[in-house]
């Protein structure tokens, strides 16, 4: 008996991405919020040999390349880490800053997010890595009520 049912290949095109404010370089959709929990589930699409901004995760963060390449890359640009498509990682809260992007043939990324600090999930940096922004608990909540509710709508 198997554990989990089987599922075609992962088809991007059936999800309905969307796009963050100006931000470039990627699109995404929410799958699930438990603020109660300060719990998130998201995927994220980057743009072919794209970047976004630099960030630092706040909270304990779980990633599965779903398809295409995860690049990580230094505060300075240096790519650090090219994670292939099936590759699993968790990033501690408060690592440090980076950005990341898709290959050269772009990639879809799960992200899960575990509690952090009053709710915050990610520090939003300058080149300076001065912290300009945050994303919260409540900041995915809302991009979540946006979609309706439904996971990848």
């Amino acid at each position: 008996m198997a554990l989990m049912p089987t599922s075609p290949a992962l088809d991007a095109s059936r999800i309905h991405w969307r796009t963050l404010g100006d931000f470039e370089g990627f699109t995404y959709t929410v799958l699930a919020v438990d603020a109660a929990r300060g719990t998130t589930d998201f995927c994220i699409r980057y743009d072919p040999d794209a970047r976004i901004f630099l960030h630092r995760h706040r909270a304990d963060t779980f990633t599965v390349v779903m398809a295409g390449e995860h690049r990580i890359y230094t505060p300075e640009g240096a790519l650090e880490d090219a994670r292939p498509s099936g590759a699993v990682a968790f990033t501690p809260a408060d690592a440090h800053p980076h950005s990341e992007g898709g290959g050269a043939a772009g990639a879809v990324v799960f992200y899960s997010t575990r509690g952090g600090p009053g709710g915050l999930l990610f520090d939003v940096m300058d080149a300076a890595q001065n912290v300009v922004g945050a994303f919260t608990v409540d900041d995915i909540a809302g991009l979540f009520a946006a979609q309706g509710g439904v996971a990848g709508a």
